[in-house]
């Protein structure tokens, strides 16, 4: 199998048909891998940092392919009780996806979510303060993603903090095995598979990054085998841990 370059692959959960049901399973087994494998930690401690560098008494996060929303629960929950406040709003296109969404976040009044194309959103209608995008962007072709990306950075006033995973022989053979043992359905340990074949090297980021030269950029690997990639707008003289 060939790592050297992203599959174009399409994954079973990008059915815009598939069974609200099925989906919500898939999303558990994919939300559980998070949280084993502390996906979540690593987006939250990238937001805590521009937040700590840049005080405000409130934060406006836009989570771009949010699906079922579980990391706008996760950012609720970790931010509260702090000093100031927080909207939160999760934007997808699968529209089950969000329906899911606001059916799992009822319990959560400062999110608010959107069945939306965010390449025609507008940079005065839905500003935020830092945007979110948690293993959405190897979806995206890769022709596409400087489009995707110059439009993160006209939505973000503070930073973007992407996470997502790495392509690589090793990764791919693991998660076969993780999801032998953590995983039920088969659409997710189907679309793992085709996740990471459709990832990223370090390389293909830096690529990427050389589009945005006139923004601070801190790319570094995270356990397990991602790639936690913070765009900034001011530049800062401590780096990201």
């Amino acid at each position: 199998m060939n790592f050297s370059n992203r599959s174009s692959e399409r994954e079973l959960m990008d059915d815009s048909n598939l069974d609200a049901l099925l989906l919500q399973e898939v999303y558990a087994d994919i939300n559980k891998v998070n949280e084993v494998l502390q996906g979540f930690f690593h987006s939250l401690r990238a937001m805590e940092r521009i937040i700590t560098e840049n005080p405000q008494n409130s934060y406006t996060i836009l989570d771009m392919g949010c699906g079922d929303g579980a990391m706008l629960r996760k950012v609720a929950s970790y931010f509260k009780g702090r000093s100031f406040e927080l909207t939160l709003i999760g934007i997808d296109l699968n529209a089950r996806s969000v329906q899911l969404a606001k059916e799992n976040s009822k319990e959560y009044p400062n999110i608010r979510f959107f069945e939306q194309d965010i390449l025609a959103l507008e940079a005065n209608k839905l500003q935020c303060d830092i945007l979110l995008c948690t293993l959405t962007m190897h979806h995206f072709d890769t022709d596409a993603i400087p489009t995707f990306l110059n439009q993160f950075v006209k939505l973000s006033r503070l930073g973007v903090v992407i996470n997502d995973l790495q392509r690589s022989r090793m990764s791919y053979y693991l998660y076969k095995l993780f999801s032998l043992i953590f995983m039920k359905t088969k659409i997710a340990k189907h679309d793992g598979l085709v996740s990471i074949q459709s990832a990223f090297t370090k390389t293909d980021l830096i690529a990427f990054s050389n589009n945005l030269p006139n923004l601070e950029h801190h790319i570094s690997w995270r356990w397990a085998f991602r790639y936690l990639w913070i765009i900034r707008n001011r530049k800062k003289d401590i780096p990201y841990e």
